[in-house]
């Protein structure tokens, strides 16, 4: 699937140069803050809305663009969204048979839509609430039975705006594994929107960041987080600390003390800016060496580590240590960076 569209609301550019090709069962997180287009962008896969420019196709046909507008139903796509879009009066089951009717599916027969229902109901556990209404299921439940609507037909590919921001946070977690499982299963091309870093982090091949309706970065989970191209994703794709200092070519030297870092894999926005971005996990707190001066301003038990916060001069770091690593309130401290 290719994607070459903007999309202009008013005098406003929702969607600006977007150029993006998705590989054929390849699971796309599309990521970023609130009104920064990826809705937009969904909707406009979706048909939903008309690019104001650019072609949105798959494979060799045409969905959007030069004169051509293919209808919603006439795509092959399933769809799930943040409110689960259940229909109050129907079961579980006519939720799931509801897509083989379409025209899509007219060459299938009667016996093999029956089969592809009652396959899909088995396979995520809905079987014994076949015959409930949605009001009768958990939040859980109400997801699998979308999850189901949206996959029966096999579509080619499956648009999902943030589909477990409804759900409680351990529920996310067993949701984010059925997606998974899903994606294994089905082989659909899979574009996810969402807000929650860790859930791109956690399911996507590769994330795109938005930022004010344009692409900020594309890559794979462990480019993102390792190597951010700009301090905007360095920031939004989880935590990251920003030293000051200057740069002599590869080496970044830390303001007001002698360390100096290695900066090969460092992109060159931050060597412009004097910065350098340090994760969470990739200082080491001590209590004597040759580090960077701080103080424990703040600490958070999370069970598995504790998360310190501290002053290092007009700048204030986070810091994940292990749980035997522990430093008291307002104690004087050195930052190692430990990679």
């Amino acid at each position: 699937m290719s994607n070459t569209s903007q999309k202009k609301f008013g005098p406003a550019w929702a969607l600006k140069d977007i150029n993006l090709t998705i590989a054929p069962s390849e699971f796309i997180a599309v990521l970023g803050p609130s009104g920064c287009g990826k809705t937009t962008l969904l909707r406009s896969v979706g048909g939903f809305i008309e690019p104001t420019d650019g072609i949105i196709r798959l494979n060799d046909q045409i969905y959007s663009g030069q004169g051509h507008m293919v209808a919603v139903e006439d795509r092959d796509l399933g769809m799930v969204f943040q409110s689960f879009a259940l229909w109050p009066h129907m079961t579980v089951r006519e939720h799931v048979e509801f897509p083989m009717k379409s025209k899509r599916q007219k060459h299938l027969s009667r016996e093999k839509k029956k089969k592809a229902v009652e396959r899909v109901i088995e396979s995520l556990g809905l079987a014994p609430y076949a015959d409930r209404l949605p009001g009768q299921l958990s939040g859980g439940q109400r997801q699998r039975v979308a999850l189901a609507r949206a996959i029966v037909g096999r579509p080619s590919i499956l648009l999902m705006d943030e589909p477990l921001s409804a759900l409680d946070a351990e529920l996310k977690i067993s949701m984010r594994q059925e997606i998974q499982n899903i994606h294994r299963r089905t082989g659909a091309t899979i574009l996810y929107v969402t807000h929650d870093q860790s859930e791109a982090l956690a399911m996507a091949d590769r994330i795109l960041v938005m930022r004010e309706g344009a692409i900020e970065q594309i890559g794979t989970p462990q480019d993102m987080y390792a190597h951010p191209e700009t301090e905007f994703v360095a920031s939004f794709v989880s935590q990251c600390n920003m030293v000051k200092g200057r740069w002599d070519r590869q080496v970044f030297k830390v303001a007001d003390c002698p360390l100096v870092y290695d900066g090969h894999r460092v992109a060159d926005i931050f060597k412009q800016k004097g910065l350098y971005p340090v994760r969470p996990e990739q200082f080491k707190i001590v209590r004597g060496g040759d580090g960077l001066p701080a103080t424990i301003i703040n600490k958070q038990y999370n069970g598995r580590e504790i998360q310190y916060s501290l002053r290092c001069g007009t700048d204030r770091f986070t810091v994940f240590a292990g749980c035997d690593e522990q430093f008291d309130l307002g104690e004087d401290v050195y930052l190692i960076f430990d990679v």
